[in-house]
């Protein structure tokens, strides 16, 4: 087995991963469908490992994966460099891409990206992701950085925490009259088990985990309804189609005007967040780490 990495091959399976197929690569990097079918197998007979899975669209492997990243992390340090040396040309940005969950998005992630200078000429690529997956966009090489659930840190990156997202367990009024008839002279886990719920989509058990703290033996057992935004969710609980728990950082204007009520103001429910990346000496991504950390400690504590 050769140890070298030879560059072009490296190139050729990034683009193949990205667009999807080896025809589209071609069309990218200028060159015939069989030049980069070769590329890629020369590189594969190198590392004595298959690296993509021949399906549409291509995926990594486990081992392709890891060329992946580096092919990534490549690009960014060659990147960094040209800018350094004034060797970009003009309108020429440094693209960052970073994983952050849905909630984050709808909060506080956004103004810490404005903090970041305008003279390091960055373009975001955002991937919105549940925190709990963000960190697997890492693993594979998709993602430069991600805010996720996760202390431990992915091979060949940093982790810091960044804080706690609070939530609390709200309703619409007219969903409290309709479906907690009896609340607050019944308890809580006696009624609101059977009663509709909103989740965020089929990987969301957050609701449930609330539920099984009143009641050890409960989860939701109402109707479900999956709604993918995170202002959607709150618009949908706010609307009283179910009970959820909601962000307190988006939860304030709705309660002061009465379109939401906390069902159990003294049971908040916390999830850590930490910022993981790359171990780069980046300059454009260690700004943006600053910057989300800086965030972070106002928004989250």
């Amino acid at each position: 087995m050769m140890t070298e990495l030879p560059l072009d091959q490296v190139r050729t399976l990034l683009a193949v991963v990205d667009e999807g197929t080896f025809d589209a690569a071609a069309r990218v990097l200028h060159v015939t469908p069989s030049a980069v079918s070769q590329r890629v197998k020369a590189l594969e007979q190198r590392t004595g490992r298959v690296l993509v899975t021949r399906t549409k669209p291509v995926r990594p492997t486990e081992s392709g994966e890891v060329v992946v990243r580096f092919a990534r992390q490549l690009a960014q340090v060659e990147g960094d460099a040209r800018t350094a040396l004034g060797m970009t040309g003009a309108g020429e940005t440094t693209r960052l891409s970073i994983a952050v969950n849905a909630d984050s998005l709808a909060t506080w992630f956004l103004p810490a990206l404005t903090r970041v200078a305008d003279e390091l000429d960055i373009g975001f690529e955002l991937r919105r992701e549940d925190e709990a997956r963000t960190a697997a966009l890492l693993r594979e090489g998709q993602v430069m950085a991600a805010v996720t659930s996760s202390p431990d840190p992915v091979a060949g990156c940093g982790v810091r925490s960044l804080g706690r997202m609070r939530y609390m367990a709200m309703a619409g009024p007219g969903f409290v009259r309709r479906w907690l008839a009896g609340w607050p002279e019944v308890p809580l886990r006696d009624v609101l088990g059977g009663a509709p719920v909103v989740a965020f989509d089929q990987y969301d058990d957050f609701q449930d985990r609330f539920l099984r703290e009143l009641r050890p033996s409960g989860g939701a057992r109402g109707r479900r309804h999956l709604v993918p935004t995170s202002e959607g969710f709150v618009d949908a609980v706010a609307a009283g189609m179910g009970w959820g728990m909601v962000p307190v950082q988006q939860a304030g204007p709705l309660l002061r005007a009465g379109r939401l009520v906390h069902l159990a103001e003294d049971r908040p429910a916390d999830a850590p967040l930490y910022w993981q990346q790359w171990k780069l000496d980046s300059p454009a991504l260690a700004a943006v780490a600053a910057a989300v950390a800086a965030a972070a400690e106002e928004a989250l504590g």
